[in-house]
């Protein structure tokens, strides 16, 4: 992997990372910008590390493997949630909010994860998706030949379908509320199609890392036709990976990957003669900001009133100078962020 090649992905993420925050804005976004950022920036970051996914070619570097994902996501997982439930907590006790049974049922929602933390936990579910995502996909290279790997993404993925019918159609009402009658904790049930969107990553990794122009053409020429259906309200097509929103088969594959080749050539084509060093510099940091910019806004917003440049800019920025605190000045900040490196181990 060359330098180059890793600048327009670190890059590339960055950009991602900005559309999160954008995404969580609380206020009404203008119609329809939330539905193209929900049609491709999650399936992106399973993409992205399907991309460099490299299988286990024995017990040892099985077990190795995920010791060390264990400890990148999990470890900052359980840091950062706590130290949001002390803050908030915090101040609840300090507003005279003393209720134990409130207290109770919010920390078993918390542990609970998933598509049931909401609020400042609203990013989690992504952090154990990807963890179990991860396993799994180990698990499937390791002992299943090429044939058996795809038959087995292929059966998880009409499963998913089946889940999200169920749930869209059958429940219906509010997504959020419909999927939440599906109790799996830690939105395990969401690894189904998660693994297919890093099952492509992986398959496709040439394609994706060296983006070909009549393949960017195509991709870019879906995607804006595609959004100008849906501005014109001749397309009503949603994703939502988070609470099992999955509108159609083909689409939630077609449009994604179709996006994901537009935004990727971009950035390739980019990378080769500027450095998008803001962009890098926010990916550098993306795991504080994915953790506290909902409590940023949260704690900001009954002082301060913004719009959407606002709200990007101080979501962005706190987190930002937190991180770099942290990595400065805090013990054991590199293992309490996920950026804890291991030493390589022999192959056996």
């Amino acid at each position: 992997m060359t330098k180059k090649r890793l600048t327009w992905v670190d890059a590339t993420k960055g950009f991602l990372m900005l559309l999160v925050v954008i995404g969580h804005y609380p206020k009404q976004l203008d119609y329809p910008l939330l539905t193209y950022i929900y049609w491709f920036h999650m399936p992106a970051f399973f993409v992205l590390s399907g991309l460099f996914f490299r299988p286990a070619d024995s017990s040892t570097s099985m077990i190795q493997s995920i010791k060390k994902r264990s400890i990148q996501l999990l470890v900052p997982y359980i840091f950062f949630i706590f130290i949001i439930t002390c803050l908030r907590y915090g101040l609840a006790f300090l507003t005279g909010h003393i209720d134990i049974e409130y207290y109770k049922h919010d920390l078993l929602t918390i542990l609970f994860g998933g598509r049931f933390a909401r609020g400042s936990y609203g990013v989690i579910w992504f952090i154990t998706t990807l963890y179990f995502t991860y396993i799994a996909f180990l698990f499937v290279t390791r002992y299943l030949n090429r044939i058996n790997q795809v038959l087995f993404i292929t059966l998880c993925y009409i499963i998913a379908q089946l889940e999200s019918f169920y749930v869209v159609n059958i429940v219906g009402g509010s997504v959020d509320e419909a999927s939440q009658t599906i109790l799996v904790p830690w939105n395990l049930d969401v690894v189904l199609i998660a693994i297919g969107y890093f099952a492509i990553g992986y398959f496709a990794k040439e394609i994706f890392l060296h983006i070909k122009l009549p393949l960017w053409i195509t991709c870019t020429s879906i995607s804006i036709m595609a959004m100008r259906l849906t501005w014109n309200e001749e397309l009503d097509y949603h994703l939502s990976m988070k609470f099992i929103r999955y509108s159609h088969p083909i689409l939630d594959i077609a449009l994604p990957i179709a996006f994901l080749v537009m935004i990727f050539g971009l950035f390739q084509f980019i990378s080769k003669y500027i450095r998008l060093k803001v962009l890098e510099f926010i990916e550098m940091h993306s795991i504080t900001i994915m953790y506290l910019h909902i409590s940023v806004d949260k704690l900001i917003n009954d002082f301060i009133e913004y719009e959407l440049l606002g709200y990007t800019l101080i979501c962005l920025f706190i987190p930002l100078i937190i991180s770099v605190f942290m990595q400065r000045f805090m013990p054991y900040a590199t293992l309490l962020m996920g950026n804890f490196r291991f030493k390589k181990v022999a192959r056996s």
